[in-house]
């Protein structure tokens, strides 16, 4: 169930996002959450702590204390800078200082209209013309994928860090670390 992005718009960003990192023998961006993950950006701010910055100083998955499930409040810049980011400047005076900003949100909700809410449902071919065809909106997604794709579980991608098992990634081994043979294998 999407957090801030309409079923529709969740439908066409999993399908976006399933063709950028495609499911082969390893998990592909759906598998590993990465819809989620950027469907919890966007809408970040809808819980208190923001989802923005996980706490720490570990995860808990190599011993230690679960750090990472608990976020950090933001302070008044930060969240002035996190909110530009996601929401843009909406035309309020306190964001325009350097001009109108168009933020995340509204990127996404034009791209994945551009795409279509038959982009599921094209073949492999038709869906790579439209992701060429918004060249601005697919580099923002590709790189927002990326992200939840290898990025944290507690940001909601990399689920059961199925991408870093792929890559052969521990993932944080806080607070053990690595030792000078596994830092030196080759």
């Amino acid at each position: 169930m999407p957090i801030w992005l309409n079923d529709d718009e969740f439908r066409t960003l999993s399908a976006a996002c399933g063709r950028l990192i495609p499911t082969d023998d390893t998990a592909g961006a759906v598998e590993a959450g990465v819809p989620q993950y950027i469907d919890g950006m966007l809408g970040a701010f809808l819980v208190d702590p923001p989802l923005i910055w996980a706490g720490g100083p570990s995860s808990g998955r190599f011993g230690g204390t679960d750090g990472f499930s608990r976020f950090h409040r933001l302070t008044a810049l930060d969240e002035l800078a996190w909110r530009m980011r996601i929401e843009g400047s909406l035309g309020m005076a306190e964001r325009e200082f350097n001009g109108p900003v168009v933020g995340w949100q509204q990127i996404y909700r034009d791209g994945l209209a551009a795409l279509g809410s038959d982009f599921g449902e094209l073949s492999g071919e038709e869906q790579d013309a439209r992701l060429r065809a918004g060249e601005e909106f697919t580099t923002v997604l590709y790189e927002h994928c990326c992200e939840g794709m290898y990025g944290a579980p507690e940001y909601g991608g990399n689920r059961d860090t199925v991408a870093w098992a792929a890559i052969d990634f521990l993932g944080d081994v806080q607070p053990r670390g690595f030792t000078d043979a596994e830092v030196s294998e080759p």
